[in-house]
């Protein structure tokens, strides 16, 4: 096939492919496999035949539960007027119990919902997780799909179970809604003296720009040489072939060094995993360990003092 640009990609398919035998009997998948065009400009055209489960059904039911739970919450806050509800829906919020109710369970109107949402949402992702894990065993594959999700899961626990209970008070979980959790965001952040001078978060996004970068530069050279068959990669993993070859003298030439055809993935899976697994840390030892990100930050001479520009006023985080 010639080389094409970024922008086409043929699609070429023939009768439906069922899968490989389910290891207990019968065909792995429900339903009819049919095509759709607008999928294939992404990714293979083929939609079905689909496995759901027990915990993939479990794990919808939960999910729906608390996507109802919130979005009902929302359309009372609005007097249940169905165009103030679509008109306000991105500032709308299920707010966390207020502080004083601690980790106690609160009435249904003063955060017990918010806590009901909370608990169907995580059984919902932990049965999906399982779900992940045993498709993957089941097919004879590696788990890596599956300790990747869980690294976005550790961040979800940080945030809205772990750090609340360390902190002694659901309160300090984050609201559900678009911009009350954006909003949640930036208040965090002030309230504890600016979380870009925290070190995990530095990771953090470290990780996140160099997965954009990585996976950029990978998919870039795939396509790039795609003419010398690139999209055989696992062949050419075992068997280096000139697409392989050329991929790497191209990136020795303008850099000096090149992943090989396996290893991009694994630097690509771990800077994906790192994202979250470091963003997790950062929050956790938030208001748990440092108080004030910009003090300790100064202490250990990570940023350098404001300027005085107004003599005689104290910083309030100073204070005892």
């Amino acid at each position: 096939m010639a080389y094409q640009n970024i922008f086409n990609r043929v699609q070429v398919h023939g009768a439906p492919e069922p899968g490989v035998p389910h290891p207990k009997g019968g065909i792995w998948g429900r339903g009819k496999a049919r095509f759709s065009r607008l999928f294939g400009r992404v990714g293979d055209a083929q939609v079905g035949p689909g496995y759901l489960g027990t915990t993939g059904l479990l794990s919808l039911l939960f999910g729906i539960a608390a996507f109802e739970i919130i979005g009902f919450n929302m359309w009372a806050s609005v007097g249940w007027d169905p165009v103030e509800f679509i008109r306000l829906l991105p500032w709308l919020a299920l707010e966390p119990p207020a502080p004083e109710w601690g980790l106690r369970i609160p009435p249904l109107n003063e955060g017990g919902w918010f806590i009901l949402a909370g608990l169907c949402l995580l059984i919902s992702v932990l049965l999906w997780w399982v779900r992940m894990y045993r498709r993957a065993t089941e097919l004879g594959m590696g788990t890596h799909v599956a300790w990747a999700f869980a690294s976005a899961i550790w961040l979800f626990l940080v945030l809205g179970l772990i750090r609340p209970i360390m902190m002694g008070s659901w309160s300090e979980a984050v609201p559900y809604g678009i911009f009350p959790h954006l909003d949640w965001t930036t208040a965090f952040s002030l309230r504890y003296g600016n979380l870009m001078y925290n070190p995990f978060h530095m990771l953090s996004i470290t990780f996140l720009y160099g997965s954009v970068l990585l996976f950029a530069m990978h998919g870039a050279t795939i396509l790039a040489s795609g003419n010398y068959g690139s999209h055989r990669e696992i062949e050419q993993i075992v068997d280096r072939g000139t697409a392989a070859e050329r991929g790497a003298i191209f990136w020795r030439w303008t850099m000096g060094f090149n992943a090989t055809f396996e290893s991009i993935h694994r630097w690509a899976w771990w800077f994906a995993v790192l994202t979250t697994l470091t963003g997790g840390i950062g929050i956790l030892l938030t208001g748990t360990v440092v108080d004030n990100w910009y003090l300790w930050g100064l202490e250990h001479g990570l940023v350098p003092p404001y300027p005085e520009v107004f003599p005689g006023m104290a910083d309030p985080a100073a204070a005892p």
